[in-house]
């Protein structure tokens, strides 16, 4: 999002004719334009993806050159009490080797606590997979439709709670709503170990899904890339686990349950202490010297600031009204977004949640069934690296994320229409592992939503509402594997191998319609003068995603 027009933007545009007018938006400022050492634009080859580079904050070329924006966002930062508004400083400046030594820091402190907050959520709300493997089902006398049941419970009981979650969250901090849930659903998962049948086993899901809904929204827009991790660790886990069936006259499943719902409780009490409201909020009676420096917490704040200007909107113990949680539901720019995070995981998520009764069918036992399952997550993980990784450096959402239909499509095809699927062992293996291991695009829509938001209160509730489509494409996943289907489910596949395709349609129609969007703006925003220009952004009641002078990613 472009807030100004700067002198070195006013010499760009005289060297430009009337019709090849440069664009105000901030992908052209803060992308498209990359500062050399000397301190002189220079221009990357706009055709060429693989050149563009990703921007450095830390100069004196950024969004607050102009003081007309500064002293606007000074003001909006004052009103809304923003936490680190006494760090804004549009003169900071500082070097890549300060922000890479910083960024080191902060993934040892933040991220690696939150990479094992989510080993904790992983191992609770998957560990169910592993249990079938240890036959729970006959233990519990339920059959297929009962799991498919039980698992449409936990979802739409992590749908409904998806937004309240979040607004408590935002009401109280996530430093204390995420201890709180991780510690609330670790003692359900723990209480897992004594189902007794089908009315146990359906309270547990719901109340799983309750306490655990919201907690992906507070956390994955920042370190979503570090979620496959768990599905490795949990079938290690869970070979070691399983083997102790006999112990105490307990079936090995009562011990997974047990186990890792102890684990993650820890997690939760230590994550009471673990977690500061924000970078310039870290000192506590535990922690009195902080995580970071005062010149840490300044380049943080600043360079947090010169990447969305808008992120300063609202405090954090802030909480979002009604009026602007209705604003923005009714956000329809967002909408595309919320609609391929309904379908892009069906064909995934189906097969997945079926793997280890797939491997046993084909005649696993319940411990190789358990380590046949890495080597698809393995693959998940650095692909998911990789495709996250990509789309970040060249900056292309859409292009990169249909790798991942494409990849699916052929894989359910051959689930669908090959013959010897299901009878042939080792080559439906093989087809399990290569679909399995397909590029996801979770995290790379999450980061969309929140980046085509443009305010807290919107990235707020985007963050949830792009959530609960996700949850209601998994209660989706969670019912086109029917009894009367199996053992091939051939009519299930043909419908994942539909849904696989609607995902690339919707993928490149979201393109169509960011790139139409952006256009419409421009031509708009170019035939205004500077003067109106600069009214516009004083004097505006547009907000977020709704101004002229933003410009969506696609």
């Amino acid at each position: 999002m472009t807030h100004g027009n700067t002198e070195k933007d006013k010499t760009v545009h005289e060297t430009k004719s009337n019709d090849e007018k440069v664009p105000h938006d901030k992908t052209f400022v803060s992308t498209v334009l990359a500062k050399n050492e000397e301190n002189e634009f220079l221009e990357p080859d706009r055709h060429n993806i693989l050149k563009r580079r990703k921007p450095f904050y830390g100069g004196k070329d950024h969004i607050f050159r102009d003081p007309e924006v500064t002293e606007y966002y000074r003001q909006m930062y004052e009103n809304a009490t923003y936490e680190g508004r006494f760090h804004f400083d549009p003169d900071f400046q500082w070097t890549p080797k300060q922000e890479r030594k910083l960024l080191w820091k902060i993934e040892f402190r933040a991220c690696l606590w939150a990479c094992i907050m989510f080993i904790g959520l992983q191992l609770d709300r998957g560990n169910i997979s592993q249990a079938l493997s240890d036959s729970m089902l006959k233990d519990l006398g339920l059959t297929t439709n009962d799991y498919n049941t039980g698992q449409t419970i936990f979802r739409v009981c992590f749908l409904a709670a998806e937004l309240p979650s979040q607004l408590v969250s935002k009401k109280i901090g996530p430093d204390r709503w995420i201890p709180t849930q991780i510690t609330l659903w670790s003692i359900v998962a723990i209480c897992q170990c004594k189902l007794t049948g089908k009315g146990s086993f359906y309270a547990t899901r719901a109340l799983l899904g309750l306490l655990e809904g919201g907690f992906i929204a507070d956390t994955v827009s920042w370190l979503s890339y570090f979620y496959t991790v768990t599905s490795i660790c949990a079938s290690l886990l869970a070979f070691g686990i399983l083997r102790m069936r006999g112990i105490l006259g307990w079936a090995g499943w009562r011990w997974l349950f047990l186990l890792e719902g102890i684990f993650t409780l820890i997690i939760g009490l230590l994550s009471f202490i673990q977690l500061p409201p924000s970078p310039v909020q870290t000192k506590a009676w535990f922690r009195p010297k902080g995580w970071f420096t005062e010149f840490e917490e300044k380049l943080i704040v600043n360079r947090v600031l010169r990447d969305d200007p808008s992120k300063g909107d609202m405090h954090n113990r802030q909480a979002v009204t009604v009026k602007q949680l209705w604003e923005s539901l009714c956000d329809y720019d967002l909408w595309p977004l919320y609609f391929i995070g309904l379908v892009s995981y069906i064909p995934t998520s189906t097969v997945s949640a079926y793997l280890t009764l797939t491997l046993k069918q084909l005649g696993f036992s319940t411990f190789n069934t358990n380590l046949l399952t890495i080597p698809a997550n393995f693959a998940h993980l650095i692909l998911l690296l990789a495709q996250t990784w990509l789309t970040e450096n060249i900056n292309e959402r859409t292009l990169t994320s249909t790798l991942q239909p494409l990849w699916i499509i052929p894989c359910i095809g051959t689930l669908a229409f090959w013959s010897d699927s299901l009878t042939n062992v080792w080559g439906t293996y093989a087809v399990l592992v290569v679909l399995l291991s397909s590029p996801y695009i979770h995290a790379i829509l999450v980061g969309w939503c929140s980046r085509n938001s443009n305010t807290v209160r919107s990235r707020t509730v985007s963050a949830a509402v792009y959530n609960m489509f996700v949850q209601a494409g998994s209660i989706i996943a969670a019912n086109i594997y029917r009894k009367d289907d199996s053992p091939k489910y051939r009519r299930g596949n043909r419908v994942l191998f539909a849904i696989a395709f609607v995902s690339l349609a919707s993928l490149l129609a979201t393109k169509v319609y960011y790139v139409w969007r952006n256009k419409s703006r421009e031509k708009i925003w170019s035939a205004m003068t500077i003067e109106e220009q600069n009214d516009y952004r004083k004097n505006t009641k547009d907000k977020g995603n709704k101004r002229l002078d933003f410009r969506f990613v696609h």
